[in-house]
């Protein structure tokens, strides 16, 4: 899953940098499409300048474990940043109502709930910023403060511990024949990290949710023609001013009750998808270089593109961490459903985001034990 964002690459950023006519553009691969840590001063060289702040604290994701993590890491009086990608796409937010949240009506939504949760991290002091995050990294320099960073497109967040908490992708259904293949070589879930690659070339969208909306908006700024395939008629969108902005782009063409069947390509990467239109007898092709992939559903597989190879995986794809919670690098905790257990429950992401920040408060502190409150009245 990938969210959208509030910012975006500017003008003789990297879509200008990497990518000049549609013969010699470079596609991101495995190489190309996330920065590494040796090519992360060319690349941010490239982009207009970001701000640089810093804080004790830095979350990236929103959701129930990121809120509660940051809920108490502000009473703490540490300073504390979340970076969330979208508050309207992840397991919670796309919940049509709470039965078994302790203390929770019954009639409440994910949505509602994940808002009260929001506001009460960020009136306790938490900083709320909407953003992308594309990739982080950690300095093994002892004697560096803000040894963690965290890279979005208008901000470089320097910070003394790190939360990893952006969940598991929001879909419960296989990959469609291709995805995986052509992961990184033209598949992607993340129109604010690849979106530059495809200035002048044609994409295409797939998904019948806000989070698709949004991501194809972002890629009206560079692609000739973004396809949005939608399985059925987004009725339930149709309210939202942004899928009429959408829709009323000139280099948008909607394919409404149109399954996707297939992702091709060759050595080069995507060249196309395949679709399936209801009524129609035959599928069609249409010619792309770039899928972009957006299916709603209950999710498994962790969001963990961004962290690269800085932290250990379990082989199923979840971050390791201790009973603390802290990853294989110290000072680096992750928690929620990007740890992939079996317990994939609001108040269980709560729990972590507590023990989380239990532990990093105790870190930051230097202290051998735990403070388990910390507000005294």
């Amino acid at each position: 899953m990938a969210f959208s964002t509030s910012g975006g690459f500017a003008a003789g950023g990297p879509a200008s940098s990497f990518v000049a006519h549609r013969s010699d553009r470079v596609r991101p691969n495995a190489s190309t499409r996330r920065p590494t840590a040796g090519s992360r001063v060319s690349r941010l060289q490239m982009m207009d300048m970001p701000e640089v702040v810093e804080c004790d604290v830095a979350i990236v994701g929103g959701g129930p474990a990121g809120m509660t993590c940051a809920l108490y890491t502000s009473r703490a009086d540490l300073k504390t940043i979340v970076i969330d990608k979208n508050p309207n796409v992840g397991a919670l937010a796309i919940t049509s109502h709470i039965a078994n949240y302790p203390g929770v009506d019954k009639a409440m939504t994910g949505q509602e709930l994940l808002e009260q949760m929001t506001k009460q991290a960020v009136d306790y002091g938490a900083e709320y910023r909407r953003a992308q995050v594309f990739m982080i990294d950690s300095d093994d320099d002892e004697g560096e403060k803000y040894s963690k960073t965290v890279y979005t497109p208008d901000a470089t967040i320097k910070a003394r511990s790190l939360v990893l908490a952006t969940g598991a992708m929001g879909r419960s259904t296989a990959p469609f024949p291709g995805e995986e293949k052509y992961l990184g070589q033209g598949v992607s879930y993340c129109a604010t990290c690849d979106g530059a690659f495809y200035r002048d070339a044609e994409v295409c969208v797939f998904g019948n949710n806000l989070e698709a909306v949004e991501e194809a908006m972002f890629l009206t700024k560079f692609a000739s023609t973004v396809h949005w395939i939608t399985n059925s008629e987004p009725k339930f969108l149709m309210k939202d001013a942004k899928v009429t902005d959408l829709i009323g782009c000139d280099n948008v063409k909607h394919w409404t009750k149109s399954r996707l069947l297939e992702v091709e390509g060759d050595v080069s990467g995507v060249t196309g998808v395949k679709v399936q239109q209801r009524n129609v007898d035959e599928p069609d092709i249409i010619p792309v270089e770039g899928a972009f992939i957006y299916s709603a559903g209950g999710g498994n597989k962790p969001i963990t593109d961004f962290i690269q190879n800085k932290v250990e995986f379990k082989e199923d794809g979840g971050v390791v961490v201790d009973e603390n919670m802290e990853t294989s690098v110290k000072g680096i905790f992750a928690i929620g459903d990007i740890r992939n257990t079996s317990f994939k429950q609001v108040v269980v992401a709560a729990a972590d985001g507590c023990i989380a920040a239990m532990s990093l408060d105790k870190y930051l502190s230097g202290r051998k034990d735990v403070k388990l409150d910390w507000v005294h009245k």
